[in-house]
């Protein structure tokens, strides 16, 4: 465990730790991040002392087709843990690994991985969780949440990293091996898109219908056609 009162990004540390030959479940959470990152590129902005912001190194040798999987497992972990930080909260999953509270968000992953010819050979899972913020800056407010909010308690960071750590632990190596079997029905549970109208950045629209074996979001056209979409960013139509 690397603690830091502030870094780049933690998932630079581990991606230089998985370069350098550090041990699998190596772990690296910052106070503040400079240059935190979402998916597609996206900032990802967290005030010092109320964000969770830690990365995960895991040595996995898997093809580059589980590395969906891996995100949703991922995903899944920090779900599970935002739901019992704050029990009455309705927390859901947003394909491909969003965690919202009542439909904004609390929480974000980012998995990338490194590749050994044709395979992944270590996996890096960033993690940044809104934990103890009251108070957001536009334009982000209408979009945004925190544990903090719906907990009934103060949320400890400490106790959630705990969580988070120990469903990867029992998690990760069943989807790498496995697949999403053992998962599917605590994902299915979490799905917060099914049965909800859906548009992609590049203009499909559809009924979510789940997700599929292969961590592809199943969506059904106008027409009744199963379409299933891979990498996109996703918005309610």
């Amino acid at each position: 465990m690397h603690v830091l009162a502030t870094t780049d990004s933690t998932n630079d540390l581990a991606k230089r730790g998985a370069r350098e030959g550090t041990a699998h479940g190596a772990t690296w959470v910052a106070e503040e991040q400079t240059r935190g990152r979402g998916r597609q590129g996206r900032a990802w902005f967290g005030v010092r002392g109320e964000s969770l912001l830690f990365s995960v190194l895991a040595r996995v040798s898997c093809p580059p087709s589980r590395l969906p999987l891996i995100a949703l497992a991922a995903g899944l972990a920090v779900r599970d843990a935002v739901a019992r930080a704050a029990p009455d909260a309705p927390v859901s999953m947003k394909w491909p690994n969003d965690v919202l509270v009542d439909g904004r968000k609390v929480a974000g992953v980012l998995v990338e991985a490194a590749t050994t010819g044709s395979r992944v050979s270590a996996v890096v899972i960033g993690i940044g969780i809104n934990v103890h913020t009251r108070r957001f800056s536009e334009p982000i407010a209408a979009h945004a949440t925190s544990v903090a909010l719906w907990a009934t308690g103060p949320p400890h960071r400490g106790e959630i990293l705990a969580d988070v750590l120990a469903t990867l632990d029992a998690d990760l190596h069943i989807v790498v091996s496995r697949g999403l079997g053992l998962l599917r029905s605590r994902l299915e549970a979490a799905d917060g898109l099914r049965g909800k109208r859906v548009r992609s950045d590049s203009g499909d629209e559809g009924i979510a219908s789940g997700i599929d074996d292969e961590g592809r979001l199943v969506v059904r056209a106008t027409d009744g056609a199963l379409a299933r979409w891979t990498s996109s960013e996703i918005h309610l139509a």
